[in-house]
């Protein structure tokens, strides 16, 4: 098998593939360009995108040329795929506000030094906002059946529910394999990789390029990756979990992966760090906290930085001893007129983003979850003084893994 491919499944990356046997020919015989795209509907790509970030990288580890597409036209009309309702319309100035911001998260994880790897970041609004409509249905429309397009799962899921799917996005899948044909010309890409519900979006780009250029291009699929807990990776009870560090701190990152399940650990240490499967095959079966601490350190060290990490470290250490606070835990600034004994402790952890929810928050007092410079809080009723900011600052705990400092202005 080739290499690229035996990592590829070593790593857990694999899902489904087309013509695997042919691909793993090729990746043998020839250095090849392959593209996964982005759509551009927030500022940030959260961590449900790294697992499609760490296959560009492994893309160019085994010397292949990535091509991050980033979807700046067909992010104006919105993929359906899992999606119970129509997206949002952004406007023009957002998407290419999100498309900058995205570009320099990718840059943080990908060489751009080796001119053979180096990656090509493409927009596909160059090439859609120029089509003719007429034309367009004449050379690509032909290719596609109706008929097929209501059973792949993008549709089916939406159609069986009797929510409503808009005509534009309908279209989605069509543009996307027009994506890959694009490509295929411009750039000689001949591979696409995606999450498992773009197989069927994957597949007709694969199609089309075979009737309309006659040439043999490749479709390889990653799994959907969940939680212990069942959830989707990339959002937690308290939000997104974000890659920009203007959305999510290095110390809140660290803190996503200090905290992940204890099954997962070993999965995730294969999936989203760049240990090799003999190093990780070697400390498997070390103490499981020090494994989360490697985990988190490696994926923190690859997004934000190594000092970073060390520095997220470090403060999750000072807020679990409760010696000091450092200057290295997330903090917010309140100000004192707005203190100013009318905010209670519930209002508190909602200021902090720790919680949303006040009934939970409630649950969580009742708990002795909730401390204050590490005393427990027992009453929900507590108001919030400008005098409890001894320090200039309050350091409030909810569970013994989530901290932050509170700072009075």
């Amino acid at each position: 098998m080739n290499k690229f491919l035996k990592e590829f499944k070593d790593r857990g990356y694999f899902y489904q593939c087309t013509n695997e046997n042919e691909l793993s020919g090729l990746l043998n015989k020839d250095k090849i360009k392959g593209y996964i795209g982005f759509d551009c509907t927030a500022e940030s790509l959260h961590v449900g995108s790294l697992l499609q970030i760490m296959c560009l990288r492994l893309l160019q580890k085994h010397g292949h040329k990535p091509i991050v597409l980033l979807g700046g036209g067909t992010t104006r009309i919105g993929d359906p795929s899992g999606k119970d309702k129509t997206r949002k319309i952004l406007t023009e100035l957002e998407i290419d506000r999100n498309i900058k911001s995205i570009q320099k998260i990718l840059k943080k994880y990908l060489d751009n030094n080796n001119p053979k790897t180096k990656p090509i970041f493409v927009n596909n609004h160059s090439w859609l906002k120029g089509l003719n409509y007429i034309s367009f249905l004449r050379e690509i429309g032909k290719h596609f059946t109706i008929n097929k397009m209501l059973t792949f799962e993008s549709v089916k899921t939406r159609l069986d529910r009797e929510q409503s799917l808009s005509y534009m996005e309908f279209n989605y899948m069509i543009l996307q394999a027009y994506d890959f044909l694009e490509l295929n010309l411009k750039e000689n890409c001949s591979l696409q990789i995606g999450g498992s519900d773009q197989w069927g979006n994957i597949v007709n780009g694969t199609e089309l390029i075979k009737r309309h250029s006659s040439k043999q291009v490749y479709g390889l699929t990653t799994p959907l990756i969940t939680l212990a807990s069942g959830a989707k990776m990339g959002k937690t009870e308290t939000g997104a979990v974000w890659l920009d560090s203007k959305l999510l701190s290095p110390y809140e990152y660290w803190q996503f992966w200090r905290n992940i399940d204890d099954k997962d650990v070993i999965k995730f240490l294969k999936m989203f760090t760049d240990l090799t499967i003999e190093e990780i095959d070697q400390i498997k079966n070390n103490d499981i906290n020090q494994l989360k601490i490697k985990l988190a350190n490696e994926t923190t060290s690859m997004l934000h930085g190594q000092k970073a990490a060390q520095n997220s470290e470090q403060a999750a250490k000072e807020a679990f001893s409760g010696t000091s606070l450092g200057s290295n835990l997330p903090s917010i600034k309140v100000k004192s007129k707005d203190i100013n004994d009318n905010v209670t402790i519930i209002d508190l952890v909602i200021i902090s983003k720790l919680e949303k929810s006040r009934s939970e928050i409630r649950r969580l007092i009742k708990g002795n979850a909730i401390k204050l410079d590490d005393k427990i809080v027992s009453n929900e009723k507590l108001i919030i003084t400008n005098e409890l900011f001894l320090k200039g600052y309050l350091k409030l705990s909810v569970g013994k893994k989530r901290h932050i400092k509170i700072e009075l202005n």
